[in-house]
């Protein structure tokens, strides 16, 4: 398992709450399997608005809107990996 020692890298990964891989959310799986690998660390940020590709609003604000809120997992390791 890599340590948090030295220069390591951040990398952002943007996808919606709604987003899954099977039966679980996307999120989810992500984590486990960097945590599988070996990454130094792993973040999921949950965001309160933002939008993407299709310019579409998503915020926690109004309930209609609120299902799909920006998720960022963040993963920290060195450049190598």
């Amino acid at each position: 398992m890599t340590g948090l020692s030295g220069e390591q890298v951040l990398m952002r990964i943007f996808i919606g709450e709604s987003d899954r891989h099977g039966h679980i959310p996307l999120y989810e799986a992500l984590v486990e399997f960097f945590r599988k690998e070996g990454f130094a660390g792993a973040t999921v940020l949950r965001g309160v608005a933002g939008f993407g590709a299709h310019s579409v609003y998503h915020t926690d604000k109004l309930l209609r809107l609120s299902m799909d809120l920006p998720i960022i997992v963040e993963v920290v390791d060195s450049q190598e990996r």
